[in-house]
């Protein structure tokens, strides 16, 4: 950022998110409404920042570790050895070692690691536990009733500038952000053509799109590695088109909030107001340049932009499918809402999407046997692997015989809302889209609870949103082509009689 800005610093997350929580509650807290849900909502996503920092710098910490030498211990003898031809030599007086100061005293290796691990470890725990009170806020606002509407504390120009300030330095840091050699290791992993070693990597990044999940993070804030120095000309033409794609699906997923509030709500001041709380929190200043974050979020959102249009808004759930595997859970959801009308064209929507990802898997692929790596890689064709967790899984329970259960239990409970809510409105599909995608990362073997971004942006449009009883799918969605084509059949008789 420097570049751009004169005598620019980049500010520590840490610092942020005590700015960002401050400004959030000043913006967002309704002050003569002290016990409203809204503040309870307010507090349970501020509360989210602390076990995020401490799994940031803990994997910081990690990270530093590996590029940090072994000391070696010291081997030489402490008695020297005797001669018997010659005079025993005089050891001279060792001078006194020089005061160090703690401050300046670097960490060695095997504190980096003691220190990360313990930092990630308790930041695992806090996000679990955060996010389960999530979980089952989103899963009971279908029964919330009355909604006043609480609008932020702040006019539609005032939210306008500070969400455009917001997003210009956000992007800015994704346009500057340098990789080190821990965020090109997808890359590296990408390149490989033996189908054995695609299958590894696969199996340790996935389930999910091949390119999307080995594409190169893009730092924000770079704290401990020093950025790639040694890059080939196909290394940085992969990240200028990474950074590319990072900008356009945060401009995507902003777009959608506001389009959603100002189309579905009636009020665009709701939908500027939910975004500016997604960029003000800490986890948007630290990982707007992962597209396996964001990318996802925006598809979601837009798929709720397109209710009303079933194929449109089964391309994008197709879409978010087909590159990130989880959203596949939601279809019990979403077929039940469209299940009156608009079933078939959500159906055609999702499946000619997911047809066209699998065979676009081609060009990516070397032989047949690769292909299938990747085939089963988009849709999670393989038994859940039993080693390689990292995040919560990789320190507690680092066993199938834990992980499996909670993946049974997510299963039926995705099945469960095939049946429940029986009447589906747009509020449900919001609320309930968002919790799965919450309860999704309790199994999640790569970092489960720090993708935030999956469900977060859905959240806030659950909180901002008001009562949609009446957005049932017979209610706005319109027939069906041979609906109208049969409906109209028996009027053109009757013009023919009447002739």
């Amino acid at each position: 950022m420097r570049e751009i800005l004169f005598q620019y610093e980049s500010v520590n997350p840490t610092t942020w998110a005590y700015l960002s929580s401050l400004l959030v509650i000043g913006l967002y807290f309704k002050f003569n409404r002290v016990w409203s849900v809204r503040n309870l909502d307010v507090l349970l996503i501020i509360s989210l920042a602390p076990g995020l920092l401490m799994v940031y710098f803990g994997q910081q910490s990690i990270d530093r570790a590996t590029i940090v030498p072994v000391v070696q211990a010291d081997t030489s003898p402490l008695i020297p050895k005797l001669d018997e031809e010659g005079p025993v030599p005089l050891v001279p007086e060792a001078a006194p070692a020089p005061l160090v100061d703690d401050e300046t005293a670097k960490p060695t290796r095997q504190e980096l690691l003691q220190i990360g691990r313990l930092l990630e470890k308790a930041g695992y725990v806090w996000l679990f536990c955060v996010s389960g009170l999530i979980c089952i806020r989103l899963f009971i606002d279908p029964t919330m009733v009355r909604r006043p509407m609480l609008e932020p504390n702040l006019t539609i120009g005032g939210m306008v500038f500070i969400t455009c300030a917001l997003f210009i330095f956000l992007m800015t840091n994704i346009v500057v952000g340098r990789p080190s050699d821990a965020d090109l290791r997808g890359v590296r992993e990408a390149s490989k053509s033996n189908p054995k070693e695609i299958e590894e990597s696969l199996r340790h990044y996935g389930p999910g799109y091949r390119m999307l999940l080995l594409v190169p993070r893009i730092p924000t804030y770079r704290l401990a590695q020093p950025e790639s120095i040694d890059l080939e000309t196909s290394e940085k033409i992969t990240i200028i088109v990474a950074k590319v794609m990072a900008i356009l699906a945060n401009v995507a997923l902003l777009a959608g909030m506001i389009l959603v509030g100002y189309r579905h709500f009636d009020s665009i001041r709701m939908g500027v107001g939910a975004a500016m709380f997604y960029f003000l929190l800490p986890y948007a200043a630290v990982n707007t340049g992962r597209i396996d974050h964001v990318l996802p979020a925006a598809l979601l959102v837009w798929a709720i932009f397109f209710y009303r249009t079933p194929l449109l808004s089964g391309v994008f759930m197709g879409f978010a499918i087909g590159t990130l595997y989880y959203p596949l859970f939601l279809l019990p959801l979403w077929f039940s809402y469209y299940w009156e009308r608009g079933r078939g064209r959500f159906l055609v929507g999702v499946v000619s999407t997911l047809v066209l990802l699998a065979l676009s898997l081609v060009f990516t692929s070397s032989d047949f046997e690769s292909y299938m790596h990747q085939f089963r890689a988009m849709f999670g064709l393989w038994l859940p692997r039993d080693e390689g967790y990292t995040g919560f899984w990789n320190y507690y329970f680092n066993s199938n015989a834990y992980r499996i259960p909670v993946l049974a239990a997510f299963a039926a409970m995705s099945i469960a809302f095939a049946i429940w809510p029986a009447q589906k409105n747009l509020g449900t599909l919001l609320s309930c889209t968002a919790g799965l995608m919450v309860a999704a990362q309790f199994w999640h073997a790569n970092d489960g609870t720090t993708y935030i971004a999956w469900y977060m942006p859905l959240m806030l449009l659950t909180i901002f949103r008001p009562n949609l009883e009446d957005r049932v799918a017979l209610r706005v969605i319109g027939e069906g082509w041979f609906k109208r084509t049969a409906a109209s059949s028996p009027s053109r008789d009757e013009g023919k009689q009447a002739a």
